[in-house]
């Protein structure tokens, strides 16, 4: 955590530049940047100038640096600086490029709390979905409490390792619409047939994130129709919100006038402040039962796998198929609608891996998150999108401390009540659901296939398995092509009639 001197620097630093298209970022945090008139990246914050040194220039500039002077060098790129889009323009950085910030020094009291919110969010309904597939397949307690150990330490290590690679909020997490899928499937095979499904479904989704071609295809969805498929995804938590009126109208309201409050005066704390007048108000309200806690470590069960074909078939493909369509697809979509430009090969691959190496204690799957995603990826964590990776980082070693303790992480949430989740999960979104809405529809020759993917993607509705995120952004780039095609014909047929 930075000291009150770092404070002072982080808050000086945080001020967002002018965002010149010839500027490119420092470090690793960067943005895709513009080349200058000579042809070179020039350095941030830095107009492109002839009598300047571009970064691979000076003296001692490494590969660590991160800098994307060299072609094709995505893997380390974190904001994409589109000319003329000033909605997914990041801000400058002001640091000069040879200089690279550390984490501690990157640090804020504000990411570190979207972080610590994003899995208490991500571990509450989730998780309770997870515990119904596990009792579906009748599993033992032990099995059960070693693939939440499997499901959290999973998604900590690909957090916070990625997050601090690529300089980007990476926000992982365990399949929940996979966990649905096993709900009603997985008591027909046995635990140890399963394991090897589930091992299947990690290597095939390792195999699509190396060919690039899932990543190549989500760049192609127009900007408009990826922001309404994450507002989409944030409406059920915006009612929510308002929704626990009923069920603790205190919490709700205090809650909501602490963020409003908070944020006139300073933005990037209005969500801790929310959280904790939440908090404090239920904790007075008696009926909270904690006897289910059982504090101590989880231990995680190895089992070796059994391949069958029924398995395969039953169990890894849907699995497969599900956690692609409706977690990484929008999990990439909620990245760029923040203005991020990852590399989707390493992260897709990155996951496929982890769940594949999970699968013998009991982690079905684990993928990029998107609705929990939002809420370390947004404004709430830092006002400079260079520093909100350290959400990402946060987010990691909270999931891995949930994992230790997955026995008392269980018993904890089954304790709370669920408005309080409701009301924090509302709190946290309301910023990036306002932004997003925005951004759907700015554009008004795409505002018709905005408001198809955004009522879709809202709907909730779920066919073969496939959750309304996917279907949203299926039915929104539908409605774009065929706009798009009739206007074109259009726009032919004034030049044969004018002549």
């Amino acid at each position: 955590m930075a000291t009150a001197e770092q404070g002072a620097e982080n808050d000086a630093d945080e001020a967002p530049g002018p965002t010149d298209e010839g500027r490119t970022p420092s470090g690793r945090h960067g943005l895709s940047g513009e080349p200058g008139p000579s042809g070179q990246r020039t350095p941030s914050g830095q107009p492109g100038s002839s009598g300047r040194r571009t970064p691979s220039e000076q003296p001692g500039s490494s590969a660590r640096r991160g800098l994307s002077e060299q072609p094709g060098s995505s893997a380390r790129r974190g904001l994409s600086e589109q000319p003329g889009s000033s909605a997914r323009r990041a801000p400058s950085d002001p640091r000069g490029p040879s200089e690279r910030r550390g984490l501690l020094a990157d640090a804020s009291l504000s990411a570190v709390l979207a972080g610590l919110i994003t899995v208490v969010v991500s571990c509450s309904g989730p998780l309770l979905v997870v515990l119904a597939a596990a009792a579906a397949g009748h599993l033992t307690d032990e099995q059960t409490a070693s693939w939440v150990w499997a499901a959290c330490v999973g998604s900590g290590v690909t957090c916070a390792v990625l997050s601090w690679w690529a300089r980007i909020p990476v926000i992982t997490a365990f399949s929940t619409p996979g966990a649905a899928v096993l709900v009603g499937s997985l008591g027909d095979y046995s635990y140890p047939e399963a394991v090897g499904a589930f091992l299947v479904s990690g290597l095939l989704m390792a195999l699509v994130g190396l060919t690039g071609i899932f990543g190549k295809v989500m760049r192609r969805v127009p900007p408009g129709i990826v922001a309404a498929m994450l507002a989409g995804v944030l409406f059920s938590f915006g009612v929510g919100l308002f929704s626990a009126l009923d069920g603790a109208p205190v919490a709700v309201l205090v809650s909501l006038a602490t963020y409003l409050a908070v944020k006139q005066r300073s933005p990037r704390y209005a969500v801790a402040w929310a959280l904790l007048a939440a908090v404090l108000v239920t904790a007075v309200v008696p009926g909270i039962d904690a006897s289910s806690v059982d504090i101590g470590l989880t231990l995680p069960v190895l089992t070796a796998p059994e391949f069958t074909g029924s398995a395969l078939v039953g169990l890894a493909v849907p699995l497969a198929v599900v956690t692609m369509a409706s977690q990484n697809a929008p999990g990439l979509a909620v990245l760029a609608a923040c203005g991020y430009r990852p590399d989707d090969r390493v992260l897709i691959t990155a996951t496929g891996l982890a769940s594949t190496a999970l699968a013998p204690l009991g982690g079905h799957a684990v993928n990029l998150a998107a609705i929990t995603a939002a809420i370390s990826t947004g404004e709430e964590a830092h006002r400079d999108p260079r520093r909100r990776y350290v959400a990402g980082v946060a987010c990691g070693v909270f999931y891995l401390l949930a994992g230790v303790c997955g026995a008392a992480l269980v018993g904890l949430f089954t304790a709370l009540p669920s408005e309080l989740i409701a009301v924090v999960a509302g709190v946290a979104l309301l910023a990036t659901f306002s932004t997003s809405l925005a951004q759907a529809v700015a554009d008004e020759q795409g505002r018709d296939a905005a408001v198809v993917t955004f009522l879709t993607t809202a709907s909730g509705v779920t066919l073969g398995g496939v959750g309304s995120a996917c279907w949203g952004l299926v039915l929104g780039l539908v409605t774009h092509l065929a706009l798009t095609a009739r206007r074109r014909r259009g726009g032919r047929r004034e030049p044969e009639k004018s002549a």
